[in-house]
């Protein structure tokens, strides 16, 4: 390899072999390439339009919509246009305005051969290559790592929020927080109203495959919520795009938020399989936000529903959590549509210690119990701020156990020290037993 690196995008008919194959080399490492696979050509053009670089749209002869104006629209955009042939439908593709024609079958090196002819690389960010094996261990100040995690329905994501918007009103932040959508089935620039999903975290992650952003840079990457307070990533646009994420990248991109903001709270799924346990790299590649950010996390917040059903989830994540390598001590278990009396809120929490065992004795805070709150359908279909009582005791019960645990003191980070817990500090009587 010389260094080169290129931006594709695929359209195809469906089960197309080349499809698949070249997802595999650019995953692999073969092929010096992101793919991103576009399911339409209205996905095509909305990609082309968004206005990131890409080298070259790979074109199959049987695409719906593969026609001149969509050539003429990558052509316009500087992006190289190839068409993949398979001889059965022979047509002028060059006249029609295509760079080139691949013939299937084909291997990496007449891919690469036809890219070095007509397509661009990418311009490389300064600091790309050697720098990435190191970045997560970098010294210096970082901000902390709020993870919030729950089954369907419990509220996850509007907790969240709620979170991000409690740290922006506190002074001691400053101001800096962030609020990135790291779910497969991302909805919180829905939520927010931000009009459009470009750039997000996929254009985050991509950035830091081949170098680290600074500050100004990261941001630039974000929506800007005034109304609430923080800054907001955009998740993935289709639930199929963590395809397109590396895991080094991922990481870069994590360390690069916590030196850019004071606080980071980030919406993941449940699921933290890997392949330890699944024998299944897919899964754990599938896994891969919900994995990193929770066991990355100074805090890791877990919500539930106050049910039979709700609580029997919550003890299976909590274990999940626990065998991915998040240390009892963060977790912080976050019961919604609680109900308000002293006496059931008390049952709940002596169920949750029982069924729990050794993972519950490695745990320092109790639940924090949410109560329904009837203005949030509301309040998130009008992209309006989430109620401050709420905001503000979430955040607070985060703050209760950061204290606890004195995780203020892993603000600054030394390049040789690994992040491990710390002693923790004095109880909490409201949060802790």
């Amino acid at each position: 390899m010389t260094g080169e690196h290129y931006t594709l995008l695929g359209l195809a008919r469906p089960r197309a072999a080349w499809f698949t194959d070249v997802g595999r080399w650019a995953m692999s490492g073969s092929l010096p390439a992101e793919f991103a696979r576009c399911v339409s050509v209205d996905d095509l053009e909305a990609r082309l339009r968004g206005g990131r670089a890409w080298s070259a749209a790979l074109v199959d002869h049987r695409a719906d919509g593969a026609d001149r104006d969509i050539f003429e629209l990558a052509r316009s955009t500087g992006c190289a246009v190839v068409v993949i042939d398979d001889g059965s439908r022979r047509r002028s593709w060059t006249e029609l305005g295509a760079d080139a024609v691949l013939d299937e079958p084909f291997t990496t090196p007449d891919l690469l051969a036809v890219l070095r002819t007509t397509a661009a690389p990418v311009e490389r960010l300064a600091g790309s290559g050697a720098d990435l094996a190191d970045v997560v261990t970098l010294g210096g100040w970082q901000g902390r790592l709020v993870t919030v995690t729950g089954g369907g329905g419990t509220g996850t994501s509007t907790v969240a929020a709620a979170l991000a918007q409690g740290a922006a009103a506190d002074p001691s932040n400053g101001g800096q927080v962030v609020l990135v959508d790291a779910a497969l089935d991302a909805v919180q620039a829905v939520v927010h109203d931000t009009g459009d999903v470009v750039p997000g975290l996929q254009e985050l992650v991509e950035a830091h495959r081949t170098g680290t952003l600074d500050a100004s840079s990261v941001r630039q990457l974000t929506w800007e919520c005034p109304d609430h307070g923080y800054d907001l990533v955009a998740g993935l646009r289709r639930h199929h795009d963590w395809t397109a994420l590396r895991p080094r990248a991922v990481h870069a991109a994590t360390a690069s938020l916590r030196r850019t903001y004071a606080v980071t709270v980030a919406d993941v799924d449940p699921d933290v399989e890997g392949e330890s346990l699944t024998g299944s790299t897919d899964v754990e590649d599938r896994n891969l936000l919900a994995r990193h950010l929770t066991s990355a996390a100074d805090v890791v917040v877990v919500t539930a529903s106050p049910t039979v059903v709700g609580l029997h989830r919550l003890v299976r994540l909590l274990g999940s959590l626990s065998a991915n390598g998040v240390d009892g001590t963060r977790l912080l278990p976050v019961i919604t549509r609680a109900p308000k009396g002293p006496r059931p809120r008390a049952e709940l929490s002596r169920a949750l210690h029982e069924l729990l065992g050794p993972v519950g004795e490695a745990m320092v805070a109790n639940p924090c119990f949410v109560t329904t709150r009837r203005d949030l359908d509301g309040l998130q279909r009008d992209a309006a701020p989430l109620p401050r009582p709420l905001a503000s005791q979430l955040h607070q019960a985060v703050d209760a156990l950061v204290d606890h645990l004195g995780l203020d003191d892993r603000r600054t980070v030394d390049a040789e020290d690994e992040l491990l817990p710390i002693v923790p500090g004095s109880l909490d009587e409201e949060l802790f037993g």
